[in-house]
């Protein structure tokens, strides 16, 4: 009920840019080419943590996490504007297609927790999922978009540990979901998020895919960290 009405009530109220606040627009054309994927944006890059977690697979990110892309993220993930979710998974598209697999195309969400579902009222990743599936499929690419994964146990939330402290978080939490092993063995899979910070959901996802029979070719965000702040990252876990 909750995604329905978010759904309607932002078709007939008036908004404002979820980037930058520009009056009676959702997303403002300058915000759209930030958060990637549009004519005009800055290439898709690949992203690595520092220190980069044993397993993780190559990340691509169609974005630079900060300002007006942190701003759509969590408009999109928090505050349920649903309507983000085809800009959003017009980026990640951009970035699945630099990690190169040729053929049929497995997106994998990496699993949110489901009181973190529940508060917000609809699975941010999984949405974006499906948005950049559909994009890859108006592209030609065969592409499906399958929430094989699942959290089995609760977890603290990530963002209030460090580098240290998430893989320790997350480790042995995440499993294929019940009938899912098949499908994860029967195309190569690209694991999906919004954002990548220290990689370590991103690991542990691909650890999990791996267990179950699958192939991981690469992972995919619609954005990652400034080079500034991998460096930043680097000093500090120094």
């Amino acid at each position: 009920m909750r995604g329905w009405w978010q759904e309607i009530t932002g078709l007939v109220l008036p908004v404002d840019c979820a980037g930058c606040g520009r009056p009676r627009t959702e997303l403002c054309e300058r915000c759209r080419v930030l958060i990637g994927g549009a004519a005009g944006s800055v290439p898709v890059r690949r992203v690595r943590p520092t220190p980069e977690p044993p397993g993780l697979p190559p990340v691509y990110a169609a974005g630079r996490y900060g300002d007006e892309v942190r701003a759509v993220v969590l408009a999109h993930k928090e505050r349920g504007a649903l309507g983000l979710a085809g800009p959003l998974g017009t980026a990640l598209a951009a970035a699945v297609r630099r990690v190169g697999v040729t053929g049929t195309v497995l997106l994998v969400p990496v699993p949110s927790a489901r009181r973190a579902v529940a508060r917000r009222g609809h699975d941010a990743t999984a949405r974006i999922a499906r948005a950049a599936a559909r994009e890859l499929r108006r592209g030609g690419a065969p592409a499906r978009a399958v929430a094989a994964l699942r959290q089995r146990r609760p977890v603290a939330d990530q963002s209030g540990l460090g580098a240290a402290g998430r893989p320790v978080n997350l480790a042995g939490a995440v499993t294929a979901a019940g009938g899912a092993a098949g499908l994860l063995c029967a195309a190569p899979v690209v694991l999906v998020d919004d954002l990548m910070t220290t990689g370590a959901s991103l690991t542990v996802a691909a650890r999990a895919v791996e267990a179950a029979g699958g192939r991981v070719a690469g992972a995919a965000v619609v954005a990652g960290p400034h080079d500034e702040e991998l460096h930043s990252d680097a000093r500090r876990c120094r």
